[in-house]
């Protein structure tokens, strides 16, 4: 781990994306929006076509199960609308997908890159600490399904500490890591290419290779943790994940698997 001493790596780069824009995917930036999934969803119902929206600024994001995400200006928050050929079971994999993406984005700024690991269900860190999350809502629109991937990502600055919650990942930022640091506009241009590649292999290939790539970056795999569900708590230690993309935890009474929960590893809580 990098401890708060260690010197930030300068690594040169031009910001400019390997891969071109994908084609077919529109672009809105916008300088200040509530919530780009608001935003997502409203261009849904007016039956836009795929694309990315973000924001340069979004003082009402939101996280998992309705929870804020502290996003200030310099950080990302973007949101990408898709109509995906996926089946609704399916839908929830493209998670993966995206914390695919954001890794590829992040090795490219972060080095050394092994330090980067994908915690599930939907978390990115650097450093064992929670750079990026994302977050998946989906609805109907003259009988198509839009899919909305929200994701943010601490470039410039991390939640204050009164705003995280018990037993939180201790969160990081890119400019604490890395220089320089790409603005967001220039982050989406990274991240779209990639993207776009892995929900292509998701949507051709199914979950099988998504899955296999997303393993070999996995926090904690065989570690003990701990998993808290709306009626119960489980501790055992994390297998990975199943073909459907449901957590595997090894307990005293049998293997289970779980296709949601939130989870800490030992020493976190």
């Amino acid at each position: 781990l990098v401890s708060k001493n260690s010197q930030v790596q300068r690594l040169p780069h031009s910001f400019n994306s390997r891969a071109p824009w994908p084609q077919g995917t529109d672009r809105h930036i916008f300088d200040r929006l509530d919530s780009t999934n608001l935003k997502a969803s409203e261009l849904a119902r007016q039956g836009a076509r795929a694309g990315w929206v973000l924001a340069k600024e979004q003082p009402a994001g939101k996280g998992r199960r309705g929870r804020a995400w502290h996003n200030p200006p310099g950080n990302f928050a973007a949101s990408a609308l898709l109509w995906p050929a996926l089946e609704m079971s399916a839908l929830a994999q493209a998670s993966f997908a995206a914390a695919l993406a954001l890794r590829d984005v992040l090795a490219m700024l972060v080095a050394p890159p092994h330090e980067i690991s994908l915690k599930w269900p939907n978390d990115v860190q650097v450093n064992g600490r929670k750079i990026a999350g994302i977050l998946l809502e989906t609805s109907q629109h003259q009988g198509r399904t839009a899919l909305i991937v929200g994701i943010g990502v601490n470039l410039v600055a991390t939640p204050p500490a009164a705003a995280l919650e018990p037993h939180a990942v201790a969160p990081i930022a890119l400019a604490d890591i890395a220089s320089p640091i790409p603005s967001a506009p220039e982050f989406l241009d990274l991240l779209a290419p990639s993207f776009a590649h892995w929900m292509a292999v998701l949507e051709r290939d199914g979950f099988a290779p998504i899955r296999i790539a997303w393993s070999e970056h996995a926090h904690g795999m065989g570690a003990a943790m701990t998993a808290r569900l709306p009626d119960r708590t489980l501790e055992g230690l994390f297998l990975g994940i199943d073909q459907t993309g449901a957590l595997l935890l090894e307990t005293a009474t049998g293997t289970l698997a779980l296709p949601a929960a939130d989870v800490y590893f030992d020493g976190q809580g």
